[in-house]
């Protein structure tokens, strides 16, 4: 067994709702503790013994946590979560943790989220979730602000959920750079010592 076979695994559920313009995706601020303190980020958590089955693949269990966990912290009920990408963290990470991301159409109603977890939430497009970003208004981690970057390519949720179905895989390199810290994926490089960020091919 290696070093990436004993990580936790957790799963994420991006959520996309139809709007006047396009489609809107929730993202959720975490309270200023804990793990992504302060953070905007997508519904999800470690995999837990209710989410494992015996002889399932490993994004079949971060799917089942990835639809719990979205039922807890904001009260929907999601169906049917298409896989997006999965997360291998940098060695240089304090808490790693390989995360698969799922990609859903929301259900109608309205979000009811955990104080304990959630600070608030919204829905909006992914252009204004980086727009914020960009501005120093919020905090985005890697793994968010590229997939609101993919996202912000397609017009409606339809599109969006057709481009996945297989995992993209990004395993990720930290490299200090005089700028800054960037961070490497096969063929893709962010760079985020000034904002707004850039993403580039390598």
């Amino acid at each position: 067994m290696t070093d990436l076979d004993q990580l936790p695994v957790a799963g994420t559920a991006v959520l996309l709702r139809p709007a006047s313009e396009g489609f809107a995706v929730l993202l959720m601020r975490r309270p200023d503790r804990g793990s992504f303190a302060g953070a905007w980020v997508f519904p999800g958590g470690k995999v837990e013994a209710s989410d494992r089955r015996a002889a399932a693949e490993e994004s079949d269990d971060a799917r089942r946590a990835a639809i719990r966990e979205t039922r807890e912290e904001v009260g929907l009920t999601i169906a049917r979560p298409v896989l997006l990408s999965r997360w291998q963290p940098p060695i240089e990470a304090p808490i790693r943790i390989r995360t698969w991301f799922f990609l859903a159409e929301a259900p109608e109603g309205d979000l009811r989220y955990s104080p304990d977890e959630v600070a608030e939430a919204v829905w909006l497009s992914p252009a204004e979730a980086l727009s914020r970003h960009a501005a120093g208004e919020w905090t985005l981690f890697p793994p968010t602000w590229v997939t609101l970057h993919q996202l912000s390519r397609f017009d409606t949720v339809e599109e969006a959920l057709g481009s996945a179905g297989v995992a993209q895989q990004f395993s990720t390199r930290v490299v200090e750079t005089p700028q800054g810290t960037d961070f490497e994926w096969e063929g893709l490089r962010l760079r985020t010592g000034t904002l707004p960020w850039m993403i580039e091919p390598i």
